[in-house]
């Protein structure tokens, strides 16, 4: 029997505190940015308050759904649908900085691919359900799954996006792997991508000149290694107790975009090793309650969707972090739940609701 328990906690704590921490450090690190390119200070705030309030509505929506209604073929085909017809859409659409990855509404923009994240998890989950009983038979239990995803990375590829494609695999890599699929298919599917990552890396000059500069930053200080240096200068010179909120130096257009890929280094600088540390922890309790909540989750399905909202957030934090940090190539990929970023903060706040629901479900053995 299954047993009602409410949602947990620690989880809502976590998630709670950093969506907090996003709507102050957004307007610390884009008040003068926000001043200088459009006179308005509290531009960024106001989005960013925005957002982080419809956020929570959503969270506190999704926790009130039970997650078995996800478990339904003809809702998962229409979301598919629906995130393949934005994301064709959204090729059709003017670039920004070289990119075709929103929607604007009002001076919003929407990101499909944030929410084909959320479509993916949940396709896996439903297809790994009903086949994990023969998960190495590849053709009957994987290719579904190789099939849609693939497409959903392609469009992702088109945008283009590696960084947010890559975060995709990942995620779906992470719950077939916890399926029990024999490690001789990864290592082979590994061998035989390494092409087409390569490919895929030296087809673009953006791309070479970002893997240049992170093997030495400091060969071009003024040109593609310039975000890398003054990440790095940031989180260095804040110490151990930071310069003070809003005190940062690096932000005051040294460094690129402070409010968005890089706010863990103004974190970093304005609150020190200690205020880095914190939201570092956040997200490890983040992974470790999420980790728990589908080790207990009553059904499989749960317990994959569980496994993939965690991967989710967990994987993006990691890239963040480490690029900020100089340990990866420059991503375009946000902070979650932090950087300012309608999109990604609403689809971090819908997992993590889903993710609370589930947690709501424990078998009765756990």
């Amino acid at each position: 029997m299954a047993r009602k328990l409410k949602s947990d906690k620690v989880l809502f704590t976590a998630t709670l505190l950093l969506v907090c921490a996003s709507v102050v450090m957004v307007y610390s690190a884009s008040a003068l940015v926000a001043l200088e390119r459009y006179d308005q200070p509290y531009m960024f705030l106001t989005r960013q308050a925005l957002w982080a309030a419809l956020g929570l509505a959503v969270l506190t929506i999704a926790m009130r759904i039970d997650y078995r209604t996800y478990r339904n073929d003809a809702f998962l085909w229409a979301l598919l649908g629906l995130v393949a017809l934005l994301l064709v859409g959204v090729l059709f659409r003017p670039a920004v900085n070289g990119t075709r990855r929103w929607f604007g509404f009002g001076g919003f923009g929407i990101q499909p691919s944030e929410l084909a994240k959320i479509a993916c998890v949940l396709f896996t989950a439903l297809m790994l359900e009903r086949r994990m009983h023969r998960i190495d038979d590849l053709k009957y239990s994987l290719l579904p799954i190789g099939i849609v995803v693939g497409a959903l990375m392609a469009l992702i590829l088109l945008q283009p996006d590696f960084g947010t494609a890559i975060s995709l695999l990942l995620i779906v890599a992470t719950m077939v792997f916890a399926a029990g699929l024999h490690y001789r298919y990864f290592l082979g599917t590994a061998l035989a991508m390494l092409p087409v990552l390569y490919v895929v890396l030296v087809s673009a000059p953006y791309r070479r000149r970002r893997l240049m500069a992170f093997w030495d930053p400091w060969a071009d200080p003024l040109g593609d290694g310039f975000q890398v240096i003054q990440s790095l200068i940031a989180v260095g010179t804040g110490g151990v107790f930071g310069r003070g909120l809003m005190a940062g130096v690096q932000k005051l257009f040294y460094l690129p975009e402070p409010h968005t890929d890089f706010i863990y280094a103004v974190i970093g600088e304005e609150l020190g090793l200690i205020g880095a540390t914190g939201v570092l922890i956040c997200f490890c309790v983040i992974a470790w309650r999420g980790m728990r909540i589908a080790m207990r989750a009553e059904d499989r399905f749960g317990a994959f969707v569980a496994l993939g909202l965690t991967t989710m957030i967990a994987v993006q934090a990691f890239v963040n972090m480490s690029v900020v940090l100089g340990l990866m190539p420059t991503k375009g990929i946000p902070l979650p739940l932090v950087s300012a970023g309608g999109s990604s903060l609403l689809i971090s706040l819908l997992g993590m609701g889903m993710l609370l629901n589930i947690s709501q479900h424990e078998s009765a053995d756990a």
